[in-house]
């Protein structure tokens, strides 16, 4: 199973594509998709769906997994961040990839073993489960890279953790 892992983001999105088989992992790609602030809001959103395609039609997955977002005191940049994570869940079901959504306590959980890690405990595991030499950059990446972990982990529950409506 190919499982793309989204950290949704406006400047910075963090993926990281995983193939799990038999509970092994394998890291196949990660990465940011980035977008300038100069760039007109429409373009940059433009710019994170396009590129997000791109990665689906090239990986072919067979789940996307996604960080759920976290209340931002600053109303405006909470409003901006989740306009850009509508449009990573768009590309997904555009291209009729199953939709999963993680918290990021679950994604600690799923990960660490512990809802209450920081972020370098994450990191550190990320690097250990998928036998890297070094913790992936940006962070957002070894983000994208944990989610996807997570839902691997999460797979018999899979189902509870599906996004089908609001």
């Amino acid at each position: 199973m190919i499982i793309l892992g989204m950290d949704p983001g406006l400047a910075i999105s963090g993926f990281g594509l995983i193939e799990y088989v038999g509970n092994k992992f394998k890291m196949i790609e990660y990465g940011a998709v980035i977008t300038e602030s100069t760039m007109p809001f429409p373009l940059r959103l433009k710019h994170i769906y396009n590129s997000y395609i791109d990665m689906i039609d090239k990986y072919k997955p067979d789940a996307i997994a996604i960080e759920e977002l976290f209340y931002n005191k600053n109303v405006k940049t909470a409003i901006a961040i989740g306009e850009a994570r509508g449009v990573h869940l768009l590309a997904g079901e555009i291209k009729n990839i199953p939709l999963y959504e993680y918290t990021p306590l679950q994604i600690k959980q799923g990960i660490v073993g512990y809802g209450r890690a920081d972020k370098k405990q994450v990191q550190e595991m990320v690097k250990l489960i998928l036998k890297l030499d070094k913790i992936p950059k940006p962070d957002d990446a070894a983000d994208g890279l944990a989610v996807a972990i997570c839902h691997a982990h999460s797979l018999k529950f899979a189902e509870d953790f599906r996004i089908t409506g609001y």
